[in-house]
């Protein structure tokens, strides 16, 4: 019989990914819905061993990979307490903007660019943004963060040399929507939003400081200007256990 999955059933093993991983995933679910209780800490690391099939070193190298992310802390003479903080709610809906999305929930929420340039549209983009194949784009790479913890890392396209400012603009006031304002675009509106969760990259990890293994949900989405125009592509990934998407109507 293979090991256990949190809620009790047989844990697939997936190939080419650590054990110790599998086993963080499954605690780190556990914790999100609230399966552990009210006693605020983790059963013992051989609980947990015998719960999942698995050797308490395995166990060890799970919860140390979720001490990393902020998740738990061992506690000399008791165990490993659970460090409860709720998520943040970022409402997705026909005027999504991020820093308007986390009003009242953080005291400071930063946009800092990573980078930008330009790219050549290929049959994605063109298809997202109603631009011939080849046509000439701007791209900007942001992470985005409240209280001093990154909550987002995302990538922008801009179609056309009607956006070449934008990178400069964004880097002089930290907002996308004030950066398009300065171009011209005094409204826009999501079209579309597509939602998938993934495990994190290795360079995802290190920029949203995530242990390996841990799970974001990504965002596709395009934003159209008042007139219908496709002005924005945006791969966005959001850290799950920091922040939740509410999709509104």
């Amino acid at each position: 019989m293979g090991p256990k999955t949190a809620s009790g059933n047989l844990l697939e093993r997936r190939a080419g990914v650590a054990l110790w991983r599998q086993i963080a995933d499954r605690i780190r679910q556990a914790i999100n819905i609230g399966e552990f209780g009210d006693s605020g800490m983790m059963p013992p690391e051989m609980q947990l061993a015998e719960r999942f099939g698995v050797n308490r070193h395995t166990v060890r190298s799970a919860l140390a990979a979720l001490a990393s992310e902020g998740l738990v802390q061992a506690v000399q003479g008791r165990g490993t307490m659970i460090l409860r903080r709720d998520r943040l709610s970022y409402p997705i809906g026909k005027r999504t903007r991020f820093s308007e999305g986390l009003q009242g929930q953080a005291e400071r929420i930063a946009f800092q660019c990573l980078g930008h340039g330009r790219t050549v549209a290929g049959a994605e983009i063109a298809e997202a943004l109603d631009i011939p194949p080849g046509t000439e784009c701007i791209t900007l790479e942001t992470l985005g963060g409240a209280d001093g913890i990154p909550l987002s890392r995302a990538s922008h396209v801009f179609p056309g040399p009607d956006f070449a400012a934008i990178p400069a603009h964004f880097e002089r006031f930290g907002s996308i929507t004030r950066a398009l304002a300065e171009v011209g675009i005094a409204d826009y509106t999501r079209l579309s939003t597509d939602v998938i969760a993934r495990h994190a990259l290795p360079d995802e990890v290190a920029e949203l400081k995530l242990s390996p293994g841990a799970i974001l949900l990504e965002t596709v989405a395009v934003n159209a200007d008042g007139e219908g125009r496709r002005i924005q592509y945006s791969r966005t990934r959001f850290a799950a256990d920091r922040i939740k998407l509410r999709i509104e109507s």
